[in-house]
């Protein structure tokens, strides 16, 4: 629980706040989404005024579900209508980064213009790219942000209604696989807790569900499986089809269950200029190093990049590159 011992610091930043604003990374998943509204309702508990950014235009199925059904019940702003927002007295705002410490891939990075007071909560590893000039909470030992912000509900004893329980608890599910990977004693522990608010094992299924095309079309990625360095799984689309950012991710997870493989790299066309790279890992093979030459984010177990103006062809060469130097 190393939020917990972080929490001195993170109070002192609510205390003097009038205004907050939360903000995760681009293209949304339950975890940031998750992790964001957990926070939402301990600010709400502080008597906070609270705002979460989102500027993405389309969402995965379950952000997408999650969104529709609060629709209403939380304050929703885009990053151009930050300013109208701001308190008047500029050090009185505050900026929560969750699920990213990244500059590059929050929502919008001129966010960071217009608030200096800024918290990271966050679970992955800090690179290149990370945010400057602002407080960190990172804890890459804890399998996801909802873990992290789960366990500050739990120590601030903040009254949860079941349903939000239930979204933080899918940010977990997703973000272990299912508890397969990154899980730890307290990891469970945690799981109980949510459950113990009336979470439901259920509607974190219906949230996680999948469209029955788009997976028939991410098994034709399982058909060009190559084993590189002897336990690294790598596949790749053909430039004729696009999926979406956690078609390639649950690809990946997949390739993980597969004998003697320790970590999975999957390349796909995202849109109609953009190439995405999803990697996982076991733990025992570090992509986060990969990942972070390549200008990605993420740990060492989980994570991706994205890619502009250039060909599947090209990030194929530039990944089995990088991939070839770790295991030389």
């Amino acid at each position: 629980m190393g939020i917990i011992k972080e929490r001195r610091k993170l109070n002192k930043a609510i205390f003097h706040a009038k205004t907050v604003f939360l903000m995760a990374h681009k293209n949304l998943d339950l975890d940031a989404l998750g992790s964001q509204i957990g926070m939402y309702m301990i600010l709400k508990r502080k008597k906070k005024k609270c705002y979460i950014i989102i500027d993405d235009r389309t969402h995965e199925m379950g952000v997408e579900k999650v969104l529709r059904e609060l629709e209403g019940c939380i304050e929703i702003i885009r990053s151009e209508e930050v300013e109208s927002h701001l308190y008047p007295r500029q050090s009185k705002n505050l900026l929560i980064v969750l699920d990213t410490n990244k500059k590059d891939l929050i929502q919008n990075d001129k966010v960071l213009d217009h608030i200096k007071n800024r918290i990271i909560i966050d679970h992955h590893e800090t690179g290149k790219t990370t945010i400057q000039n602002a407080e960190m909470i990172i804890d890459n030992k804890t399998s996801s942000t909802c873990e992290m912000i789960a366990n500050l509900i739990e120590y601030y004893d903040v009254e949860l209604e079941s349903y939000y329980a239930t979204i933080i608890l899918s940010g977990m599910v997703l973000d272990t696989n299912n508890f397969t990977l990154n899980t730890t004693a307290e990891t469970y522990y945690t799981a109980y807790f949510l459950a113990s608010l009336g979470a439901s094992a259920k509607k974190v299924q219906y949230l996680l569900k999948q469209n029955i095309e788009d997976y028939a079309e991410r098994q034709k990625l399982l058909a060009s499986i190559e084993t590189l360095q002897g336990n690294v799984a790598f596949t790749k689309a053909t430039p004729y089809t696009q999926y979406r950012r956690e078609d390639l991710a649950k690809v990946a997870d997949t390739l993980l269950f597969f004998n003697n493989i320790e970590a999975s790299f999957v390349i796909g066309k995202i849109g109609k200029d953009t190439i995405g790279l999803s990697a996982r890992s076991l733990g025992n093979y570090d992509i986060h190093i990969i990942l972070d030459k390549l200008g990605g984010g993420g740990d060492a177990t989980s994570g991706a990049a994205t890619f502009e103006d250039t060909t599947i062809s090209k990030v194929e060469q530039e990944v089995k590159k990088l991939i070839k130097e770790e295991g030389e």
